[in-house]
């Protein structure tokens, strides 16, 4: 029973069985994320291959945001085999493999740049994990993702620095905005995609 999500963190009330050490809040915090986010997959696709597809998707995402977050580390055991497994669990959503290929290569380019341009401000690993995002999302859908993430870290940093939580210079973890960016262009960036080709 200990081992339970969510129940076991109630039912314990936050503290170990046998030391009584208290268990951090972020456990319940990802796994109420979750299984929030598996019910609304399984409301949205149903049974079925992209319902696995996706759920391991989003965990891959909820993953890598708790480790920034928390150490500000993007680990490489974890992106390498999910640029491995990336285009292919894209074909399940209808992205042809050269797009998976080119959007792979668009969010490494991209985020390489930025990670030049700033002198090392952009961790290596958003560039890694840019490279998943895009081999997931495909060409065009790789420019909504970081879009997304831009609009979203701007904000963020602007009322953090507004509110004086965090100084010019202290650093602010750039995964949680890049897989919010992914979710924007898992969810709608294909029909995101083709209304801003058919405006060019």
């Amino acid at each position: 029973m200990d081992l339970v999500p969510v129940f076991s963190y109630v039912l314990l009330k936050g503290q170990c069985r046998t030391c009584h050490a208290g268990i951090p809040s972020r456990v319940l915090v990802v796994e109420l994320s979750t299984a929030g986010a598996y019910g609304l997959l399984w409301q949205w696709l149903g049974p079925g291959a992209p319902l696995i597809v996706a759920s391991l998707y989003v965990s891959f995402l909820i993953l890598i945001t708790g480790i920034d977050l928390e150490h500000r580390r993007i680990l490489n055991c974890v992106v390498y085999p999910a640029m491995l497994i990336a285009p292919a669990a894209s074909v399940v959503y209808g992205v042809e493999i050269h797009e998976s290929l080119l959007g792979g290569g668009v969010g490494f380019l991209l985020m390489l740049l930025l990670y030049l341009v700033t002198g090392g401000g952009m961790g290596a690993g958003d560039v890694k994990l840019a490279t998943v995002v895009g081999l997931f999302s495909g060409f065009p859908a790789i420019f909504i993702a970081l879009f997304a993430a831009s609009i979203a870290g701007g904000v963020v940093a602007a009322v953090l620095l507004i509110t004086r939580l965090q100084g010019r210079k202290d650093p602010i973890p750039y995964a949680p905005f890049i897989s919010f960016g992914a979710l924007v262009a898992f969810v709608a960036g294909q029909p995101l995609g083709d209304w801003y080709l058919n405006l060019l």
